[in-house]
């Protein structure tokens, strides 16, 4: 493994942690409704490109809420571990499904940054794991708790990434086209770059596109 080494549908594996209401209802450093945004372009991008993906949720019924919808109806087949812990690494649930996968590069995703991202990051990171963080798609109590929560993971030898970069990184061509319209359908949806999208399309005619006529 490498870090230099591009993230590809055949390396790489991902893990959503509580993505619940209690949690979103902490979220200072960030505007919840960018978050939220910006974890369904995490998820639909592995999604669209069959990544192995592990959903957990931290007391989902005695204190904090389901994992959201919008995610968990893209995966209507996967296993939610459900813990108490903070650092899902201590649930054997969470990492008998990450051992499944047989990944070594692991996107984690969460709120909070400062614990339940960055703990079993360290975890993970010390197991010989490759982590990579979108942190656009995390949240935390303040900027400060999310910023030092991001310098503690890349100090430990995690890599910053944003949820549009994952995305990006694994499409890496825009003539390959059996991609091509799921991922404008994720701009669409949850990026701003959808409103160029809409208006290429309205002034170029539905066959524009960035791949061109072998993508279109």
């Amino acid at each position: 493994m490498s870090k230099l080494e591009m993230l590809t549908p055949q390396n790489c594996a991902v893990a959503l942690i509580d993505y619940q209401p209690a949690m979103y209802q902490g979220v200072q450093s960030h505007d919840r409704l960018g978050v939220f945004n910006n974890i369904q372009i995490v998820a639909k991008a592995a999604k669209l490109f069959k990544l192995p993906t592990v959903l957990t949720t931290v007391a989902k019924d005695s204190f904090s809420g389901p994992f959201m919808p919008e995610v968990t109806e893209l995966f209507p087949e996967h296993d939610i571990v459900d813990r108490t812990a903070m650092n899902s690494w201590l649930d054997a649930g969470f990492r008998k499904q990450v051992a499944a996968t047989g990944r070594k590069k692991f996107i984690i995703a969460g709120l909070w940054t400062e614990a339940c991202v960055l703990f079993p990051t360290l975890d993970m990171l010390r197991e010989g794991y490759e982590i990579y963080i979108p942190a656009d798609a995390c949240g935390d109590l303040s900027l400060e708790a999310h910023n030092r929560a991001m310098d503690r993971a890349v100090q430990a030898g995690a890599v910053p990434i944003t949820s549009c970069q994952f995305a990006f990184e694994l499409q890496q061509d825009w003539a390959r086209a059996e991609t091509y319209d799921g991922m404008m359908e994720i701009l669409k949806a949850h990026s701003p770059y959808g409103i160029q999208i809409r208006f290429s399309k309205w002034a170029l005619g539905e066959h524009a596109s960035e791949g061109g006529s072998k993508a279109a």
